[in-house]
């Protein structure tokens, strides 16, 4: 960037904010020592988006949101310091469709308007910052009304705090673990079952007419309601929503029909799912074999990207582990699937810029997400571009000081001079 361009003032948000001429996070072009610039700092088209590189913001609950499940400035600030530092493409938390779907009294949501408008002053800081920012809408189904992680109990958040435990729902009435402290649910009815689905709906229209958002993700893991219904540890059912895998995943194909109904055609949609319910013992677990089934399904449908996770709905399931790359190997079925026709991006456990930029290059996946790493660092893009020698852009506060040399200043500072001087003759 450079340090003569004038200052002017970012455009379509409600405040000032100087623009950002180039997003942070991207490569300069050449770089300086002409070497080529690695694939997790290439960018990428999305349907009707471009992010500048591969580095994902995975969502992670944030458990601030106010009693009307409305952000505060917790999540602005929190998300604010990542984003303008340049991540490709940032989600911010699952996000509830419906008044019985959050995870906890604490969880945002999307079911009205006015949550919607609160979610836009995060988005207006993302786009100030020339940032492009997605949400992930979700139903927690059978784990709703639980406690925030950061009380580090499994508990049922009853009246007294703001929960529900006497709506949470599920495709069947199996509670997450038998005898533990989550609510056991009520089946879903036929009409409930459509009345979800529209609010599937009714959130992607609010996320992207009323908070802006630039990408939308549906929340299709980790043992919260869409996931209950294509596993068949939850799903018990006997109608066109339960039984055959067809039946089983009908839920989720209707969602994303219902969310396409109502984004624009150019409009980029993710999904996550669990590629596998981690239980290999289970006969009734759901595999790697059904995921690589549904991925061409959902990407027919319109879905733009595959996000491959694992886990959560079997509280009897082996725990993912420590190990570098926990998901790669599910993100690698996924990705052979699908070929070009989509996008497969993965999470879990990547750690470092060298080692997820190996696999982008052998075409593994296509986008890399981080949820710890960017929470111990919200500037993990300046690490990364760090560890693998590579110049990036960054805002406009912040660039003067961190690629600024004193002589590049001296320079400036003196052509200033030179031009008031030049203006007083």
């Amino acid at each position: 960037m450079s340090l003569h361009e004038p200052v002017s003032a970012a455009e379509g948000v409600p405040f000032w904010t100087p623009k950002q001429i180039l997003r942070a996070g991207t490569a300069v072009v050449p770089q300086p020592d002409g070497k080529a610039i690695p694939k997790i700092f290439q960018p990428l088209k999305i349907r009707g988006l471009t992010i500048q590189n591969r580095i994902g913001l995975s969502p992670m609950c944030q458990y601030s949101a106010n009693p009307k499940f409305e952000a505060t400035p917790w999540h602005v600030v929190h998300y604010g310091e990542i984003i303008k530092r340049g991540p490709g493409l940032s989600f911010i938390e699952a996000t509830s469709v419906s008044p019985e779907g959050g995870l906890s009294p604490q969880d945002l949501a999307i079911f009205n308007d006015e949550q919607a408008k609160k979610l836009k002053d995060i988005v207006d800081f993302a786009h100030s910052q020339n940032q492009h920012i997605g949400i992930q809408i979700a139903h927690g189904g059978r784990k709703a009304s639980g406690s925030p992680m950061y009380e580090h109990l499994e508990r049922i958040a009853d009246a007294s705090v703001g929960g529900w435990p006497d709506k949470v729902v599920a495709p069947s009435p199996i509670p997450y673990r038998p005898g533990g402290s989550l609510a056991t649910p009520k089946e879903l009815t036929i009409p409930d079952i459509k009345r979800i689905i529209k609010e599937f709906g009714a959130a992607a229209k609010r996320a992207v007419e009323i908070s802006g958002f630039d990408i939308i993700q549906i929340h299709a893991a980790h043992g919260y309601l869409i996931n209950e219904f294509y596993s068949k540890v939850s799903n018990k059912r006997t109608d066109e929503y339960g039984g055959s895998f067809e039946n089983r995943v009908r839920f989720l194909l209707e969602i994303i029909d219902e969310v396409r109904a109502n984004i624009p055609e150019d409009f980029p949609l993710s999904l996550r799912i669990s590629a596998i319910d981690n239980s290999p013992d289970n006969p009734e677990s759901w595999k790697i074999e059904d995921s690589v089934k549904l991925a061409p399904l959902v990407i027919a449908r319109g879905v733009d990207i595959i996000d491959t996770s694992s886990g959560g709905n079997d509280s009897s399931a082996n725990a993912r582990g420590p190990r570098d790359g926990v998901h790669v190997e599910l993100a690698r079925a996924v990705k052979k699937a699908i070929g070009d026709s989509g996008l497969v991006s993965c999470v879990g456990s990547l750690r470092t810029a060298t080692y997820a930029n190996k696999f982008l290059e052998e075409g593994v996946f296509d986008i890399a997400e981080f949820g710890r790493p960017f929470l111990q660092n919200p500037a993990l893009v300046n690490q990364f571009a760090d560890e693998l020698g590579v110049r990036i852009e960054n805002a406009r506060q912040l660039e003067w000081s961190l690629h600024t040399d004193r002589n590049q200043m001296i320079e400036a500072i003196a052509e200033a001079k030179r031009k008031v001087e030049a203006l007083k003759l």
